[in-house]
């Protein structure tokens, strides 16, 4: 099942995605400073039963930036919106990752025609808005539980975004409410909770199910931040028949 680089110009920015596998469309909407080749794990178990676009947001992966943009999370949402749009993506269940799980609920509430579902794993900033310094010393503490083989992806992601960039968004979070917002989220939405990440709890995990009407949560023992590479295959297997129950 190989991967196929696509790339399209979005607000005058080559945009890149991985697709990959067969089947009704499903998008994965990357963390701060990481890229899609993060996510080959679980987009390599998706495919066997979805065709996987594996977005990498402006200034991330292979997409370009600017100096000035993305550098909060109203750019990321509005990019991501206009290259669904011109991918012929509208319409579509979307996954996001951490931060991108923020910026999925932020598109859901400000353009409802784009996601018909939404899968949030791990998603940060949400009821809380940690201080960077707080974001980077949870970060530190579920490093070292991560998988080694993610390491050397990871940095070379990081160092493609850009230390500058990865701090702005970061202090964007901390006063974007996106709280707020998820009453306005009218699709269905599956919340997945790692038990041993450091960087989301999950009582905030609770409090986003309280918030958006009928969302469900499905819980995995062991599962640190970056679940999408440590337990791909009980995160593709929750995914899966999630969106398999809704008919999308």
């Amino acid at each position: 099942m190989t991967a196929r680089a696509t790339f399209l110009t979005v607000n005058g920015l080559s945009t890149h995605a991985w697709r990959r596998g067969s089947g009704p469309p499903l998008v994965i909407v990357p963390g701060l400073g990481c890229a899609s080749w993060m996510y080959a794990r679980v987009a390599r178990e998706l495919g066997r039963a979805r065709t996987v676009f594996v977005y990498d947001p402006p200034g991330h992966g292979y997409s370009e930036g600017r100096h000035d943009y993305p550098v909060c999370i109203e750019h990321l949402t509005d990019h991501l919106a206009a290259w669904l749009r011109q991918a012929g993506l509208e319409g579509v269940p979307i996954f996001g990752h951490s931060l991108g799980g923020e910026v999925m609920f932020d598109l859901a509430a400000r353009y409802a025609s784009c996601p018909t579902a939404l899968i949030a794993c791990a998603p940060t900033g949400i009821p809380e808005n940690p201080s960077v310094r707080v974001q980077l010393l949870r970060l530190l503490l579920d490093l070292p539980q991560e998988r080694l083989g993610l390491l050397s992806p990871g940095l070379r992601a990081y160092t493609h975004c850009g230390i500058r960039r990865m701090l702005l968004l970061a202090r964007d979070q901390e006063v974007h409410m996106t709280g707020p917002l998820l009453g306005r989220i009218e699709v269905p939405t599956l919340l997945l909770d790692g038990l041993a990440d450091h960087v989301v709890q999950s009582w905030t995990v609770a409090r986003i199910q309280a918030d958006i009407p009928d969302a469900v949560v499905r819980q995995i023992p062991g599962g640190t931040h970056a679940l999408t590479d440590t337990h791909p295959r009980a995160v593709a297997r929750y995914t899966l028949d999630f969106l398999e129950q809704l008919g999308k």
